[in-house]
């Protein structure tokens, strides 16, 4: 082999390769479980417990199964994820990636089943045995305690993921592993707060973040490690910088989790400074900032010297990720200890709690907001981290997509950029500010964010054209993989998105799921479950987005109506959400009655006043931004008249009007030969 080969290989021959493949993960179990102890011990959780102690075997080897599945967990969704955006289908790297994530999908399946009986055994007081008492007792905690359901449903998921993870090597069938990794992460969220405790829903969704970002950054890397052993240095350079990209998005979703999910479990700087918890808070608040000063070498040192010929770039990378491992490590560790230390703002379920509550905290788990008066629209806020950071990051890659397109010399209009920015502030409201506060307590305002969420935002975010900046601003990738265009090209041509993006199909969807939502189970589920109140925003959010595109998008589909057609449709479903509206304004039962009925307010109107004034915003202001589409369609279908007039008209100048004379040349042979025939009958 010719020596500049060698001094460019990062492949099975390289010392530095091997090294970083056996250090990097034993680094990053080896100080997960030695933090994981000290932490037990700062937070008390390692202690012997004065009522009811299960044991030491059972206080240390349930945080240990619980770092676990973090681990595992975490490094199953990320390897995934890391794949997909990375990975060439062509070469040995996808082949790993997948096994990776099998692996580890199958150790979420173990740690996930063993982290479930050490807590049954914690919880109920009994030794573990092989008894029927014991199994018995097992098998209620898994069907009627919430705890054990969501532990069961994480190892049934896990030892799905697993199966999938072996069976699948189709690149687009890869996707369900990876949604499957993602439905494992909820559970996981959803232990970590106490159900029907005051921010309850705040919380869950900032856990949420905190796991999936930690996993994509944890996953990521550990993937990358993998597959360094048998790529060579130009292409470990481009996976580097791949990684980088996704571990920076990853970074910011950790840190703004940890700081949301901190300050709710702490409350106070005096129990961050003066308590177990607050003290773990502030090792792994290190350990992020550690790991944010790799990130920024990463990007501005390592990434520029893997590809340089020596030994030096290959020592660089393989010590830089066995540390950044390794701190990643103490973090996971700090985090399982956290989980298991007593928080200094008790995370007691209203429900439980010996105190008197009012009825609507007994039913949403928060205090009754302050009285609803035209300031509170600007006053009172819930926020919510998870809408949030999808409103921050989609403005950022819009911005650095226009951005992109200025220095290459192109043009974006200027009203597009403000019209998805608008879109995007509008859902951050709808999210996060007055309405997110009331919605639950009073019907009129689920009804106001309900049209936000359905009718105005998506009318922004459509003609904001965000697919054909997309597919302008990025270039197509030429190594195998897929980035966003790919999936975004792939995605714009399935069959099912053929299917529901058809005029047809989205006005049924549109129209339809006003209906169906209201008169059925879902209402409620949406009410009381977080999972639900989450399905219920994507939902309106998406059938109204695809409903818009159908009728005024930029953005390329399959078919679209003629523009008299559109009008045609627009007008009917303005025909059945006034129907709906007016129903609802007529309605002598209280929808949910047994929820907004039972809020126990006694400010504003009567909860049937209040459902009547609902039906009057889906009847009156959900009809404006459909009077607004059907006016963008008459004046989309102006301009395309106009368009052909005046491509009609260039089309005879440089034909020298070659139509219109063949065309009078036309008619006088007929004139012509009419006057023959008249002569010859005279």
């Amino acid at each position: 082999m010719p020596s500049s080969s060698r001094t460019r290989s990062f492949g099975a021959a390289s010392g530095p390769a091997r090294l970083a493949l056996i250090l990097g993960p034993a680094a990053l179990l080896v100080f997960s479980v030695a933090a994981l102890a000290v932490g037990l011990q700062i937070g008390g959780a390692g202690a012997e417990r004065q009522l009811l102690d299960p044991g030491a075997f059972v206080r240390f080897a349930g945080p240990l199964a619980r770092t676990l599945v973090n681990l595992s967990g975490g490094i199953l969704l990320g390897a995934l994820i890391f794949q997909l955006w990375s990975y060439s289908t062509e070469r040995r790297e996808w082949q790993l990636g997948l096994d990776l994530a099998a692996g580890a999908a199958a150790l979420l399946t173990v740690s996930a089943a063993t982290t479930l009986i050490v807590t049954y055994v914690d919880v109920s007081g009994l030794a573990f045995s092989s008894s029927e008492a014991f199994g018995a007792g097992l098998a209620q905690f898994v069907t009627e305690i919430e705890l054990g359901r969501l532990w069961l449903q994480v190892v049934l998921v896990a030892a799905a993921t697993s199966v999938l993870c072996f069976a699948v090597r189709d690149r687009r069938l890869a996707l369900l592993p990876l949604i499957a990794a993602g439905v494992a992460m909820f559970p996981l969220a959803a232990q970590g707060h106490a159900a029907g405790a005051s921010g309850h829903s705040q919380a869950v969704n900032a856990l949420l973040v905190h796991l999936v970002g930690a996993g994509a950054w944890i996953g990521g890397l550990v993937s990358l490690v993998l597959v360094s052993r048998f790529v060579d240095r130009p292409r470990l350079a481009v996976l580097a910088s791949r990684y980088s990209s996704i571990a920076l998005f990853a970074f910011i979703g950790v840190a703004a989790s940890g700081v949301v999910s901190g300050w709710i479990r702490v409350g106070s700087l005096e129990a961050l400074f003066g308590t177990g918890y607050g003290i773990l808070l502030l090792i792994k608040t290190g350990t992020l900032i550690v790991l944010g000063v790799f990130g920024a070498l990463q990007r501005q040192f390592l990434l520029r010297r893997i590809d340089r010929p020596g030994a030096a770039g290959a020592r660089i990378f393989t010590w830089f990720v066995v540390l950044e491992l390794a701190v990643m490590g103490i973090a996971s560790g700090i985090a399982g200890a956290l989980g298991r230390s007593e928080t200094p703002v008790a995370l007691e379920p209203a429900r439980g709690s010996n105190g008197l509550v009012s009825p609507a905290e007994w039913l949403t788990g928060d205090p009754l907001p302050p009285e609803l008066l035209p300031s509170s629209f600007l006053t009172v806020w819930k926020f919510d981290l998870a809408w949030t950071l999808v409103c921050v990051f989609a403005v950022g890659l819009y911005l650095a997509g226009v951005i992109r397109l200025h220095r290459r010399g192109d043009k974006w209009p200027i009203g597009r950029t403000i019209l998805w920015v608008a879109g995007m502030v509008g859902l951050f409201y709808a999210t996060n500010g007055a309405l997110n506060a009331y919605e639950q307590v009073l019907f009129s305002m689920h009804m106001l964010m309900h049209m936000l969420l359905m009718m105005m935002i998506p009318l922004l975010l459509v003609l904001g054209a965000p697919i054909t900046l997309l597919l302008r601003a990025t270039k197509k990738r030429q190594d195998g993989s897929w980035g966003a265009r790919e999936w975004v090209m792939w995605m714009v041509q399935t069959p099912y998105s053929k299917f529901i993006t058809h005029p047809l199909v989205a006005s049924v969807i549109f129209v339809g799921s006003l209906w169906v939502f209201y008169f059925s189970g879902l209402f409620r589920w949406s009410m009381e479950e977080h999972l639900g109140h989450q399905w219920m925003i994507v939902h309106f959010l998406i059938s109204g987005y695809l409903f818009c595109l159908s009728m005024i998008g930029v953005d390329p589909v399959p078919y679209r109506f003629p523009y008299a057609l559109r009008l045609v449709t627009l007008f009917a479903s303005m025909g059945f959400h006034a129907f709906f509206g007016v129903m609802i304004m007529g309605s002598t039962g209280l929808l949910l009655a047994d929820w907004y009925g039972a809020m126990g307010r006694t400010w504003g109107a009567t909860p049937l006043e209040d459902q009547s004034a609902g039906g009057g915003i889906a009847w009156g202001i959900g009809e404006l931004p459909t009077f607004a589409l059907a006016l963008i369609v008459a004046v989309q279908w102006a301009r395309s008249d106009e368009r052909e007039t005046k491509r009609r008209d260039r089309a005879a100048d440089r034909s020298g009007e070659a139509e219109l004379e063949a065309y009078n040349a036309r008619l006088g042979k007929i004139a012509a030969r009419d006057e023959r025939m008249g002569k010859r009958e005279g």
